[in-house]
């Protein structure tokens, strides 16, 4: 099942979400469309992860370089909805520190305030 990308505006923040497993075959259409979102949204994105089962490796490091982007403009990326399965994949690959995370889109918004 390919993974489906949707985006939604909550004020002036993008909420981009992400339905089905975020994987090799779909990382790098993931990146391009985030990365499209950046320029309009000036780093004010959410990435809601709570319809994504799993994540590999190439997921992963799609949203490391998305992080780097939003860093060196003195943002960070926001994730929510994170299941237990992500994680336990970002406690195990020690990146879990590495994003903000949120339970739910709405308080990831607020966090923009």
């Amino acid at each position: 099942m390919p993974l489906d990308i949707t985006e939604e505006k909550k004020g002036a923040v993008t909420v981009l979400c992400a339905h089905g497993p975020l994987i090799q075959e779909d990382a790098a259409r993931f990146r391009d469309r985030a990365s499209v979102l950046f320029g309009r949204s000036h780093g004010r994105i959410v990435v809601d992860v709570s319809m994504v089962p799993f994540i590999d490796s190439n997921g992963l490091e799609v949203l490391l370089d998305l992080n780097d982007r939003l860093l060196e403009s003195g943002q960070s990326l926001k994730l929510c909805g994170l299941n237990t399965t992500l994680r336990e994949v970002l406690a195990l690959t020690e990146l879990n520190g590495s994003f903000e995370q949120f339970q739910d889109a709405d308080t990831a918004v607020r966090s923009f305030l």
